[in-house]
C-alpha cells in the first residue's frame, strides 16, 4: 500500500447552495485521510460557509443499518473578513472510494486548501 500526501486548492468557491464546489472525489481503489481543511474569507464583510461530505459508499453504518449519505460538517457558519477557519483541526476523517467533499458560501469569495492522504 502507498501512501501519498496530497494538497488541493479551490478559489472562489461556489455561492449556491444547490451547486456546491466540488472540492475532491475519492478515485478508484482509494482510501483517504483528510488531514486539514482551510477556508479563507477574502471578502470585506463576513461570509457563512458550508462544508458537506457526500459519501456515496453502500456500507452499512455500525448499528443504525442505513447506508451512508450527504451530511454537513459545517452548516453557514460566519467567517469574519479577510480572516480564515480550520474546519478539520486536531480531527481526521476517512473517505471511500466515490466520497465527495463539497463547499460553498453565501458569497464567492471563499478559498479553499484542502490537505489530505491518498492510501492506495
Amino acid at each position: 500500500m502507498a501512501n501519498t500526501f496530497k494538497v488541493v486548492t479551490k478559489p472562489s468557491v461556489s455561492a449556491d447552495s444547490s451547486t456546491p464546489t466540488t472540492i475532491y472525489t475519492v478515485p478508484s481503489s482509494t482510501t483517504s485521510i483528510v488531514l486539514a481543511l482551510l477556508v479563507a474569507n477574502k471578502h470585506t464583510t463576513s461570509i457563512k460557509a458550508t462544508v458537506q461530505i457526500v459519501s456515496t459508499t453502500a456500507q452499512a453504518t455500525t448499528g443504525g443499518g442505513a447506508d451512508n449519505g450527504t451530511v454537513n460538517v459545517i452548516k453557514d457558519v460566519s467567517i469574519e473578513e479577510e480572516t480564515s477557519l480550520e474546519i478539520m483541526a486536531g480531527q481526521k476523517y476517512v473517505l471511500m472510494t466515490g466520497d465527495i467533499l463539497k463547499v460553498y458560501g453565501d458569497n464567492a469569495n471563499l478559498d479553499v486548501t484542502l490537505s489530505f492522504m491518498e492510501i492506495t
